[in-house]
């Protein structure tokens, strides 16, 4: 169970809610809600207030507040629109690729881009390239800011029959996303996010702005 309550920081106002192992959250609202905040808040990437406490059979209970920001992010997989590069080759920055390489086949790459360029990666590999560097981690928690918002619909829906295999596997997943019927294929309740305050529930085939 990932469960945040009272959460305050830059442009994140008393942010409350409940995931429990194997489902998720859509996030909806218009830019500069507080979307992407509220999920660097939860990876321990920028400072904020409140609790956020991840309980799984696995790792047991961890507090963001008790444990060192490494150790969390190793269970709480933050992926932004925009991954950061540091290697030249794409395989320099996965750590085993006999592990990851089933990972990018199953997200519509080859197995052999592990030997590619960075700069050769499009914005869509880019972007399936950096989940897959998060699934090969193995974490708990995958937090996802717009994941397919460079990808055409074949890879789309490539990329959500992985992710719908992570849930039915137990993983929580919060979910960033300006497709209006994404949540509905994923099955996933939607929340709206407005100056950084998470509303009720609402209809998943809302048009988000």
């Amino acid at each position: 169970m990932l469960t945040v309550d009272h959460l305050r920081g830059q442009g994140l106002r008393d942010v409350a809610f409940t995931v429990a192992e194997g489902t998720g959250l859509a996030i909806i609202g218009p830019s500069g809600a507080g979307k992407s905040l509220l999920l660097r808040a939860l990876a321990d990437l920028d400072p904020a207030e409140g609790s956020v406490i991840l309980t799984t059979t696995g790792a047991g209970v961890l507090d963001r507040s008790l444990v060192d920001a490494p150790t969390w992010r190793r269970h709480v997989a933050y992926v932004p629109t925009e991954s950061g590069w540091w290697a030249d080759r794409v395989g320099d920055h996965f750590r085993d690729p006999a592990v990851v390489a089933p990972i990018l086949v199953d997200l519509g790459l080859p197995a052999d881009c592990l030997g590619w360029t960075v700069q050769r990666l499009s914005s869509g590999e880019r972007q399936r390239c950096a989940l897959a560097r998060a699934l090969e981690q193995a974490p708990e928690v995958l937090l996802l800011d717009e994941p397919t918002s460079s990808l055409d619909d074949t890879a789309t829906k490539q990329l959500e029959a992985v992710l719908r295999r992570r849930l039915a596997e137990g993983v929580h997943l919060v979910l960033v996303s300006h497709d209006p019927d994404q949540p509905a294929r994923l099955a996933l309740p939607t929340r709206r996010m407005v100056d950084g305050r998470l509303l009720e529930t609402e209809s998943m085939a809302e048009t988000v702005g």
